[in-house]
């Protein structure tokens, strides 16, 4: 069988950065079997298998190379990018049907694309020395006053404040050690940041996910959605500032990223997250599996 795939780079910040994806367009004749098949010949971290969807405007399945996920921002960018370019759709605000829940998806004119995830869920503090042997980094390497802690809009993220940028780029993370985190406390991975950042952004970040086949990823929304929230909960970003965030990701992988975060705020409470980039295309191939 025949599959035609987009591949696509989304949160870019330079032409040969951002987070790649695979797009499938019209998936609605694939089984389960096909779409992990074809993940993982793409081979990148996601592929979105776009379907109908019988009460929203669109459903979405998403393949790592080896397992299905609930939910991937850098892919969702992708895919409204591309149905955008070819003229499925025009600017707009669109339902998009998930397995974490029906998400609102607004595209612009400039063809930047947001996607809403769902209100955040703070879980377990981790205990900074089971994160150490991870990292292999010292306790004083960590930030001081930010806690270790699992934050979901969507999956569950381990999120972990280090104390600057320079530790940061130098991390040499243990895979296997972050993989027998992330499964036991049934995490995706770890994302990883600093308040230090190369443009005066919000954080920069590292993020991985060895439990899911990928080891570093350049651009992860979803984890930066959890992250802006986290932010904002621990008083690092101030309401006035909570409707513009912006992430760097992916210096560390030679491929510049940057993901744009909104927060609706009212009180001290998160009414509504956003979280969106830009994405440009590479190509259209057929793969056969």
């Amino acid at each position: 069988m025949k599959i035609k795939v987009y591949t696509l780079n989304s949160f870019t910040k330079a032409r040969n950065g951002g987070n790649p994806a695979g797009v499938v367009l019209d998936a609605d004749y694939l089984t389960e079997d096909h779409m992990k098949k074809a993940a993982k010949k793409v081979g990148f971290s996601e592929t979105a298998f776009m379907q109908k969807s019988d009460k929203n405007h669109f459903k979405v399945r998403f393949f790592t190379p080896s397992e299905e996920v609930d939910l991937c921002g850098h892919a969702t960018i992708a895919a409204f990018f591309l149905l955008k370019d070819k003229g499925f759709i025009t600017s707009g605000k669109y339902k998009l049907e998930t397995r974490a829940a029906i998400l609102d998806i607004e595209v612009e004119h400039n063809q930047t694309v947001f996607m809403n995830q769902v209100l955040p869920k703070f879980f377990e503090r981790i205990a900074q020395n089971e994160i150490m042997g991870c990292l292999n980094i010292k306790e004083d390497q960590f930030l001081p006053d930010l806690p270790i802690q699992i934050v979901s809009t969507g999956l569950r993220d381990i999120l972990i404040p280090i104390k600057n940028l320079k530790v940061l780029l130098s991390l040499e993370p243990d895979y296997k050690k972050i993989s027998e985190i992330s499964k036991k406390y049934e995490a995706v991975g770890f994302h990883v940041f600093s308040l230090e950042t190369k443009f005066r952004s919000t954080a920069h970040c590292r993020n991985f996910a060895p439990l899911y086949g990928i080891p570093e990823e350049s651009a992860t929304g979803t984890s930066n959605g959890a992250l802006s929230c986290y932010l904002f909960k621990y008083s690092q970003v101030k309401k006035d500032q909570a409707s513009h965030l912006v992430f760097e990701q992916g210096y560390s992988m030679n491929k510049p990223s940057e993901i744009l975060a909104h927060l609706r705020i009212e009180g001290d409470q998160i009414l509504e997250v956003q979280v969106g980039g830009a994405a440009i295309i590479n190509k259209e191939m057929e793969i056969l599996i």
